[in-house]
């Protein structure tokens, strides 16, 4: 039985979140706000729930999964930023923004790209995201809440509850969010690429 919890999106229950995070380590899937849409989430390195994320949302293994990070030092643990990429994400971030690096020794080998080593971090500009993250004390593994064949992320918990209910093991309900995924940006070289316009502005990015 899915369990939904509804938290405050600016003061969060600290007990609903302790336990989403026991949830979270104990191998649940969760689906939980961010500034841009909902995303699914799970502990970095449980097999079986990546495995969950990738079936739910039919995702092959060159899929750039991402690892939502409290903060830079966090991002620093697990991709390579050099100084030019360090300057941007600090102008950025937190904020609607999924960037791809190269990734370090940290990330376990079945989140990478299987030629290209990279992965996807970001840190959003949402509270709940952010209590999570504090709580757990380490990166979320996560992909955005975009239903098979359809191209803008899942908005309403409750509608997440009704057709994604049996998969999950928690549906957190922070309210409605952004229609916009987030802007992907490609920071393994400069200039940077963008790889899908999204809700975060582009123009810093921009040779």
């Amino acid at each position: 039985m899915t369990q939904f919890f509804q938290i405050h999106p600016e003061n969060p229950q600290k007990r609903l979140i302790d336990q989403a995070v026991s949830i979270i380590r104990q191998g649940g899937v969760i689906a939980y706000p961010t500034d841009s849409g909902y995303a699914l989430g799970c502990h970095l390195g449980d097999k079986k729930a990546i495995e969950r994320i990738k079936w739910l949302r039919s995702l092959d293994d060159k899929h750039n999964f991402t690892l939502v990070c409290s903060d830079l030092s966090e991002i620093g643990t697990y991709a390579k930023v050099d100084n030019a990429a360090f300057r941007l994400l600090k102008n950025n971030t937190p904020g609607p923004y999924t960037f791809i690096l190269d990734a370090t020794n940290e990330v376990p080998r079945l989140l990478l790209h299987p030629k290209r080593r990279s992965i996807g971090v970001r840190v959003p500009d949402h509270r709940i995201t952010h209590d999570l993250l504090d709580a757990l004390g380490g990166p979320l593994m996560s992909v955005t809440l975009i239903p098979v064949g359809e191209e803008l992320p899942m908005t309403d918990a409750e509608e997440i509850r009704e057709r994604f209910g049996a998969h999950l093991d928690l549906v957190v309900d922070g309210g409605a969010c952004s229609l916009e995924p987030t802007s992907v940006i490609d920071l393994r070289d400069i200039p940077p690429v963008i790889l899908r316009e999204g809700r975060g502005d582009t123009s810093p990015f921009r040779g």
